[in-house]
């Protein structure tokens, strides 16, 4: 046990000495929240809107007026329809709505620059939120579920959660473990009598106590500045984060015992980890809407699995019951990256 302690003090001393990667360490999970959860939005406000409109009704003007009100929207009044196209190439407007009234039935056509397609399909949406309520034939009622205000950061942070831990936990470990090996003290612990086992333990129980502080900080601007509803399972959200940082630690132990180099280490760990969890994890872009052998590929991220819990745990405020195959997928991934960063480990000694 006083081995261990000495080996748990000496990384932690370590680690601690080098205060640029722990400013790096503490900062980036920090500066990445607040960014993706208020610079980065997919929320679209202050659509520009202009409005042509054959014969005033009592229908056309309730429309109108509500485009006014809406905050989502600058309306910027009516305009001619041989306007429209002027209007959006010099980019003064970013949708044009015209209204026909024909036999008392109001006829719309919503005419939105497409050039960024994001924005089209957001106001297009809007819109047509906007008219179907007003019209008297066609009542619409919507609710939406979990995320009544449409915030784009229920949606990012368990995504950038499962993307920090991933960065700090294996590209931060395999690093550590390298650069021993570049020292040539890793030699001398592996021809000491002390086993493998305890001297990776050792090596790891500093970044385990680290990841506990960084997600003890994600938790606490997740629930407060960016306002997410307080989990009635948080004890849940910490243990299945426990278990992923187990898991990142185990895959950045597996990294450094087939790297040599730093540099090795943190191009594979970059390229391997930090590009699928980006594209392939369903942080950004849904799933669902991948081809099929994407969707394969994506099964073996383990933040694909990971985000999906979050989401469930943080956002729809579900129990474990409903996560059921996101703990087992990745309980049995961190069962066997440990073994084989283990098994991979003991055959260099």
């Amino acid at each position: 046990m006083a081995i261990f302690q000495s080996l748990v003090k000496k990384e932690a001393i370590h680690i601690i000495r080098d205060k640029r990667t722990m400013v790096i360490t503490l900062l980036m999970p920090l500066v990445l929240l607040l960014l993706f959860g208020f610079a980065i939005s997919t929320e679209v406000n202050d659509v520009r809107v202009v409005a042509v409109v054959d014969r005033h009704t009592d229908q056309t003007r309730e429309l109108l007026e509500q485009l006014g009100v809406n905050s989502y929207f600058n309306f910027q009044g009516l305009t001619s329809e041989n306007e429209i196209e002027n209007l959006l190439r010099a980019g003064k407007t970013d949708a044009a709505i015209i209204l026909r009234s024909d036999n008392g039935t109001l006829k719309t056509q919503i005419i939105a620059d497409a050039s960024n397609t994001t924005l089209a399909q957001t106001l297009t949406g809007y819109i047509q939120g906007v008219i179907s309520g007003n019209s008297a034939n066609n009542m619409m009622i919507t609710r939406t579920l979990y995320n009544p205000q449409m915030k784009s950061a229920y949606n990012f942070v368990p995504g950038i959660m499962g993307m920090i831990f991933i960065l700090i936990c294996a590209i931060m470990t395999s690093v550590s473990i390298v650069r021993e090996k570049e020292n040539g003290t890793m030699s001398l612990l592996l021809v000491s009598p002390v086993k493998p086992v305890t001297i990776i333990l050792g090596k790891l129980v500093p970044y385990f106590l680290l990841s506990c502080i960084i997600l003890t900080i994600m938790l606490l601007i997740s629930y407060t500045v960016l306002e997410l509803p307080l989990s009635v399972s948080l004890i849940n959200v910490i243990i299945i984060s426990l278990l992923y940082i187990i898991l990142s630690l185990s895959f950045g132990l597996f990294v450094s015992t087939i790297a040599d180099s730093q540099l090795t280490a943190l191009i594979a760990s970059a390229v391997v980890l930090m590009l699928p969890v980006i594209m392939l994890s369903g942080m950004i872009f849904p799933i669902d809407n991948m081809p099929v052998v994407l969707q394969w590929l994506s099964a073996v991220i383990p933040a694909r699995w990971y985000i999906d819990a979050m989401r469930k745990l943080m956002i729809q405020q579900l129990g474990l019951s409903y996560i059921a195959k996101d703990i087992i997928i990745l309980t049995t991934m961190t069962v066997v990256i440990l073994l084989l960063s283990i098994k991979k480990f003991k055959s260099e000694k």
